[in-house]
């Protein structure tokens, strides 16, 4: 099959999974939607994917049905692209890309991060991070991993994870209300999945991006320095980005520090 014809086939995979995460969404949040009635079963046409968004009956929710499928796309699409293929990394980014999605949206509806997907994800995320470590970086993998054993990637899935939750563990207890103890579990989650030092990376560019995003909506008078920001979206976005490219990152901190 034509790779151009495969990559919109997987794209279209992504969005049909979109938007089963954001029937996930609705019903994992701990503050559903509360409706008087039930609302009127819109025609079939109305129910297809991307175009569900532009229902009347989903006008509250539009940008977030929209947002959640389009991102599951494109995300289905990078990892065919940066993992060669529908290989099982490919796999496992997708679940991760998923299980992201659906708490990134969470935290940012109801500044909630639920226990119920967090703590089941932590034991396969170190199974997956020993097996197939899409994300288990470490300064002997980089180039080749032929010589790491998976009790090696087991143990790196460990730290990966130890450090990140400790790091934000030490802001909230120095600073109370500063860091929520959902973004502390949140970050071990993806510690555990990016293995050492990706669990660091991962945190660290999810410090730089919600920085970055704070002081825009500062400059712009969106918000003010007192405002509390959901970071768990950040954190969700920066184990992606550790996921599929941990590697060129760690490259190239190398090649400055060498």
């Amino acid at each position: 099959m034509n790779g151009a014809l495969l990559g919109l086939l997987v794209f279209i995979l992504g969005v049909v999974v979109g938007q089963f995460l954001n029937w996930a969404i609705a019903v994992l949040s701990p503050r559903p939607a509360e409706n008087a009635a039930p609302p009127p079963k819109p025609a079939w046409w109305r129910r297809l994917p991307l175009i569900d968004a532009f229902n009347p009956v989903q006008m509250p929710d539009r940008w977030r049905l929209l947002g959640v499928e389009l991102l599951a796309g494109g995300g289905f699409l990078l990892a065919y692209y940066e993992y060669d293929g529908l290989s099982p990394e490919w796999g496992v980014f997708v679940f991760y890309l998923c299980l992201m999605l659906v708490i990134a949206f969470i935290d940012l509806k109801d500044r909630l991060i639920p226990n119920r997907l967090v703590f089941p994800a932590m034991p396969l995320a170190i199974l997956l991070a020993t097996f197939i470590p899409i994300g288990a970086v470490t300064p002997w993998s980089i180039g080749s991993s032929a010589h790491i054993r998976e009790f090696d990637n087991f143990l790196f899935s460990l730290a990966g994870g130890a450090i990140p939750f400790i790091i934000l563990l030490l802001v909230a207890i120095i600073k109370p209300g500063g860091m929520g103890f959902g973004d502390v579990k949140l970050a071990g989650l993806v510690g555990l999945a990016t293995g050492f030092p990706g669990g660091i990376i991962a945190l660290f560019l999810a410090i730089i991006a919600g920085g970055l995003f704070a002081i825009v909506l500062v400059v712009f008078r969106r918000k003010s320095r007192r405002d509390v920001i959901p970071f768990g979206p950040f954190i969700c976005a920066g184990m992606l980005a550790a996921l599929l490219w941990g590697v060129p990152i760690v490259n190239w901190y190398l090649g400055l520090i060498g």
